[in-house]
Order: structure tokens, then C-alpha cells, then sequence
């Protein structure tokens, strides 16, 4: 990478730089189980995390109500219905 050109070297973001995002609804049960896994790893990390609610939301229900809960990651789809804290905190490391 030496030789290579600034503009095609990709530079790793710091995990305080990187935003997951946690879809969810009301009274689901694995939803409350993967915010405890995010919330543990962001909170390690010093990740900033949102959660949106798929109830309030119709683009989020059409476009995620059959994988809820869905993780993102600075807006790309990471993982659906149960979160490994050890494949999260590798996304946000790497």
C-alpha cells in the first residue's frame, strides 16, 4: 500500500466514529434481547446507538417487519432477529 494513492487507501473509523442503529417494535422479546447486547457493546466501545420503532415508522415496517429486531451499522443492515456480541463488536472494530 505503499505506492498506492491517498485517495483509494481506506482509512478505518474509529468505533467512537460509527453509529448502530437497533429496529425494533413494542413487546418483542428479541428486540429487548438485542438491545442488551448493544447497548453493552456500544456502551464498551463508546459507540453512539439509536433504536427506531418499526410501529411508528411504515418505510422501516415494509422494509424490516419480518426481520425485526435489525441491527445497522452506520445504516448498513449488520445483522436481523438475534445479535452475537462478539460478531457487533467486530464490525465496529475492524
Amino acid at each position: 500500500m505503499a505506492g498506492m494513492s491517498p485517495l483509494f487507501r481506506r482509512k478505518p473509523s474509529a468505533p467512537q466514529d460509527r453509529l448502530v442503529t437497533l429496529i425494533r417494535k413494542p413487546g418483542c422479546h428479541l428486540c429487548d434481547d438485542a438491545q442488551l447486547v448493544v447497548e453493552k457493546v456500544c456502551d464498551e466501545l463508546g459507540v453512539t446507538w439509536e433504536q427506531k420503532d418499526i410501529s411508528t415508522d411504515q418505510t422501516l415496517h415494509d422494509q424490516y417487519w419480518e426481520q425485526i429486531p435489525v441491527v445497522l451499522v452506520d445504516g448498513e443492515q449488520h445483522t436481523f432477529w438475534r445479535v452475537n456480541e462478539d460478531r457487533l463488536r467486530r464490525a465496529l472494530t475492524e
